[in-house]
C-alpha cells in the first residue's frame, strides 16, 4: 500500500524548513545505512543529534498527530523521529530494502519498521531525477510529490531514489511501528475507515454506521498491538 498525504506542510512551514536546512551541517549519508544498503547509498544526511534535525522533526512529529489520514493509514504506536537527507546531482540511492529494527536514538527501546515514510521539502520542479521508486507486485510506481506532501509505503519493499540530474532534492524520512504489522490488514482498515467517513458525510443517520464502526473497532481489536 502507497498512500499520498497532501500537504502534511504548508508553503510557509517548507520555507522555515529549507531555510533552516539551508545553515545545517550535513553528514554522508551512510551514517544510518546497514551493510547492504551503504554499498548503494550516496546522499548527504542532517546529523540525528543536531538542533536542526530535533526542530524540524518536532514541527513535523506535530503536525502528523492532527493528521487525520496518516492516523487512519499508519496507525502509529512508534514513530521514529525523523531524519533529513539531501541528493544533490549525481547522487542517488540503490535498490535496498529499510533495516527491520531501528534503536530510537537515546533510548534502549525498540522500533519495527512497518512503513516508511518521505516527506518532499522540494517540489518537482526544483531538481530533475530523484524519484522515489517503490517496488511491489503490481510493479514499479514512481513517486515524486510536491513540496510538503507526504508518501507512506511499507518498509519491506524493495525501493531506490533515482539519481539527481539537475537541481537539490530535500526530504524528511522516517519509519513507523504500525499497531498493525500486516500491510493487507492495515491496506483493509483504511479502506473500511474511508468508507465510514464517506458514509457518515452523506448519510450521517444512518443505522449502518454503528455496524459499519464496530466491524472496524472490532477487527482493530483482533489485530492491533498497543
Amino acid at each position: 500500500m502507497l498512500v499520498d498525504i497532501p500537504q502534511v506542510l504548508d508553503a510557509a512551514e517548507v520555507l522555515r524548513c529549507r531555510r533552516r536546512l539551508a545553515e545545517a551541517g550535513w553528514v554522508d549519508g551512510r551514517v544510518t545505512a546497514g551493510h547492504q544498503s551503504a554499498q548503494v547509498k550516496a546522499n548527504l544526511q542532517l546529523p540525528e543529534e543536531s538542533e536542526a534535525a530535533r526542530e524540524l522533526g518536532g514541527l513535523i512529529l506535530g503536525k502528523l498527530e492532527g493528521n487525520p489520514l496518516f492516523l487512519s493509514a499508519a496507525l502509529p504506536a512508534r514513530v521514529y523521529p525523523p531524519l533529513f537527507n539531501r541528493y544533490a546531482a549525481g547522487m542517488g540511492f540503490g535498490n535496498h530494502v529499510d533495516n527491520a529494527i531501528r534503536t530510537l536514538p537515546g533510548q534502549a527501546a525498540r522500533i519495527r519498521t512497518d512503513l516508511s515514510a518521505t516527506l518532499f521539502l522540494s517540489g518537482p520542479e526544483d531538481y530533475d531525477g530523484g524519484e522515489l521508486l517503490v517496488e511491489d507486485t503490481f510493479g514499479v510506481h514512481s513517486v515524486k510529490l510536491p513540496a510538503g506532501h507526504l508518501v507512506l509505503y511499507p518498509s519491506g519493499s524493495l525501493h531506490r531514489v533515482a539519481p539527481v540530474t539537475r537541481g537539490e532534492r530535500l526530504a524528511s524520512f522516517f519509519w513507523i511501528q504500525s499497531m498493525v504489522r500486516d500491510d493487507a490488514r492495515r491496506t483493509l482498515l483504511l479502506d473500511l475507515d474511508t468508507a465510514v467517513q464517506g458514509v457518515r458525510g452523506e448519510l450521517p443517520a444512518h443505522p449502518s454506521l454503528l455496524t459499519l464502526t464496530a466491524c472496524y473497532h472490532n477487527l482493530l481489536r483482533m489485530w492491533g498491538e498497543p
